[in-house]
């Protein structure tokens, strides 16, 4: 079946609603740069450049404007008739979309709006990427039937820049514009209230939809702002508040689903959720945590180790290398009081590492430049404590900002102050079953400024081996200035200087993990990374912890891809972004709702995407880590036969993926990209498929008889067939 799949789901991910009284601007005037003065509605803007307001300024040319200002100029006619129309007259409203970093907007010369800070700022800088931007307006500052000016201050604090996800909307606001309505749960007690800097008056309904049989639940009304709403973590319920404004009758209406955990818990008994096989080059260190979950303490053995291979019983850590080539079975064995389990997995020395997708944890999504070795450490303990470990988590990956100010004489990489012991921090990791990864550039410098690996690569790639790093993420960021500079635009272009990293890189004693950070849609490195022996190569640019972004990632850039992903060389759809995260050092919880969680992770285990967890981990809550620890579920993404998963299915806003597996069995993911509940019927998809037998519903690790079910808003059922 060929689909037309990624600009649907595009148009899915990002749709807007459209209003009949609605201007939409699509261009705007762009200048580098900042002064103050550029706010007010008297000036030449005429020399400015023009911009489109739905794409970032880096798409457009402005590449070399990172940690700087730029300022968007606007000029609009907005009809009094607008105004006659609308019934409250209370606002405009100004739609930006979402900008990268920060911003301050002005409406004819005053400020209406700022998201983040600026460096200027007493508190420093603080980014808000992918926030949305909808701004209120006084109509007394609109000049009805004449020129309006709006102008925006931006400034990009590492990355594309600008403004994005557009293009820019003006309207009349309404009663949903002007009320938050806030769901707010803390510890199983949830309550919904409702306000307004406008003190509307109206009622508050309260209406529940059970997800599992379908029933309507009655959560009651008032007048007085708030109700308490029922939080049950093992049923999924939609609760529905309604905000009716007294005058106009116009509702704000907002959908909210308290977390509910699918995972059942695991047993006490030894448990093993880890790959089925392993790969390692020939003299190469092994490092590998044996990962069974149930009750400490547990002691471990391993049956058939070849020569060279080590077995830490008590920590259960396989180590040791063996030079020489072979597929070895090895038995692992876990006892606790509760029983004792084996497992057969394989050990595979040969040429290619990386046989299933990595798994661990990246201090980006959650400390941005803010990371330290204390914050690094405090993670890699909690996969330890929280059990992650037990389940395949095993690397803990350094982002960007470890590097120091200058190199040392002899031209060697040091750290910074922030990272006293990168060393020691690799032995006590490797002691643990875990693995260390690091970050660079093929530029002279990084994303955040910090410095990279050009005109140092062999240099680089031999103090990574003396400290022991497993991975390394290589990011385009800096070496864009040097691409610039060439006249050469070729594929080549872009391979060489990774290319160039590789050849050191395999020169080591030990087995780096070799990630491709390179973004650009031009390169189209899923179709070369595998000839630079890249283990990993991302198709995107960087995630955020919202739907649009996880939508159009997951499946619009993915769907086509799936023929480039096979063991040892995967395709990178970006880190998770689940828990608390930040890109600095205020974190928060992720705006992704429960259910945009669960397609979030099953979604990525389809694809056999690297699973590297974005959030705090020392901060994960109950639910975080049932989302990250279900053995079946992750099963599926390390499965290694390798495959990654494709729309299969495209009906309306419900897609199907598909994904052969090694067993023979086939696993499925019906997704509802839609903002509404649905019902889907899995025995007309699965007839269609021309499937039949056991049905397995892997989050709640249980079989289910085929019918209808209803699927929640950007919801998930994650199955296989037997």
């Amino acid at each position: 079946m060929k689909l037309k799949t990624s600009l649907f789901v595009f148009a899915l991910c990002c749709a807007a609603a459209l209003h009949a009284q609605e201007i939409v601007i699509p261009q705007a005037r762009y200048k580098t740069g900042d002064k103050p003065e550029w706010k007010n509605n008297v000036l030449d803007d005429e020399s400015w450049i023009s911009l489109d307001t739905s794409r970032e300024w880096d798409f457009q040319g402005i590449v070399d404007n990172e940690f700087g200002y730029g300022w968007y100029r606007m000029r609009v006619t907005i009809p009094s008739s607008m105004k006659k129309a609308d019934v409250l007259k209370k606002a405009l409203l100004v739609d930006l979309g979402s900008v990268d970093d920060s911003d301050e907007t002005y409406f004819n010369g005053k400020r209406i709006g700022k998201t983040g800070t600026m460096p200027g700022d007493p508190e420093g800088y603080k980014g808000r990427s992918g926030t949305p931007r909808r701004y209120l307006a006084s109509p007394f500052l609109v000049h009805w039937d004449g020129e309006n000016v709006i102008a925006v201050r931006v400034f990009n604090g590492g990355g594309r820049g600008g403004i994005f996800g557009g293009p820019v909307r003006v309207r009349m606001a309404t009663v949903a514009d002007m009320t938050e309505i806030a769901f707010k749960e803390e510890d199983r007690h949830c309550s919904v209230s409702v306000s307004s800097p406008f003190k509307f008056k109206g009622s508050l309904t309260l209406r529940g939809l059970d997800l599992e049989s379908g029933a309507v639940i009655d959560g009651g009304s008032t007048t007085e702002g708030s109700l308490q709403v029922p939080c049950d973590p093992g049923r999924p319920v939609q609760w529905t508040a309604t905000f009716t404004e007294a005058k106009s009758g116009q509702e704000a209406v907002k959908s909210f689903i308290p977390k509910y955990i699918l995972t059942p818990e695991a047993p006490k008994s030894p448990r093993y959720n880890g790959p089925l096989v392993f790969g390692v080059r020939p003299g190469s260190p092994i490092i590998l945590r044996l990962a069974f979950s149930g009750q400490r303490p547990m002691t471990f053995a391993v049956e058939g180790l070849p020569d060279g291979a080590t077995l830490d019983a008590r920590e259960g850590v396989l180590g040791g290398r063996v030079t020489l080539p072979g597929d070895y079975p090895l038995t692992l064995v876990a006892k606790n009081a509760f029983g004792t389990t084996r497992q057969t997995i394989r050990l595979r020395v040969g040429d290619k590492i990386a046989l299933t997708p990595p798994m661990g944890w990246n201090s980006w999504n959650c400390w941005g430049l803010s990371v330290s070795q204390e914050k690094v450490l405090s993670s890699a303990r909690a996969l330890l404590e929280k059990g992650l470990a037990d389940y395949g988590y095993h690397y803990v990956n350094i982002d960007d900002a470890w590097e120091a100010e200058e190199r040392n004489a002899d031209g060697t990489i040091a750290c910074n102050e922030k990272f006293p012991d990168i060393q020691g921090l690799g032995e006590w990791l490797h002691a643990h079953g875990l693995r260390l990864g690091i970050y660079s550039s093929p530029g002279d410098r990084t994303c955040g400024h910090y410095l990279g690996s050009l005109g140092h690569e062999k240099q680089d790639a031999e103090t990574y081996n003396a400290w022991g790093v497993d991975y390394l993420k290589y990011d385009w960021c800096g070496y864009a200035r040097e691409f610039a500079k060439s006249a050469d635009k070729s594929v080549a272009s872009y391979v060489r200087p990774y290319l160039k990293m590789e050849e050191f890189l395999r020169e080591q004693p030990r087995d780096i993990f070799y990630s491709l950070c390179m973004y650009s849609k031009t390169a189209e490195v899923w179709k070369w990374g595998h000839a630079v022996d890249a283990n990993s190569w991302r198709t995107t640019g960087d995630i955020l912890d919202v739907w649009g972004s996880v939508c159009n990632i997951g499946f619009a850039q993915q769907a086509p891809l799936y023929p480039y992903s096979q063991p040892g060389h995967w395709n990178d759809p970006d880190m998770l972004v689940v828990g608390k995260l930040g890109w600095g050092e205020t974190l928060r919880h992720t705006r992704l709702t429960v259910d945009e969680q669960y397609t979030h992770i099953s979604l990525w285990c389809l694809l056999a995407a690297n699973l590297l967890i974005g959030c705090d981990v020392a901060q994960m809550d109950e639910f975080t880590v049932a989302l990250l620890c279900n053995n079946e579920v992750l099963a599926i993404d390390q499965d290694p036969l390798g495959r990654q998963a494709r729309p299969v299915i495209v009906d309306g806003e419900i897609q199907v993926w598909s994904r052969p597996l090694a067993d023979g069995a086939t696993a499925l993911g019906v997704f509802n990209l839609s903002p509404e509940v649905r019902k889907v019927d899995l025995v007309r998809y699965l007839s269609q498929l021309g499937l039949s037998g056991t049905l397995r519903d892997l989050w709640r690790q249980k079989d289910i008889a085929p019918g209808e079910s209803l699927i929640a808003p950007h919801g998930v059922k994650l199955l296989k067939i037997k």
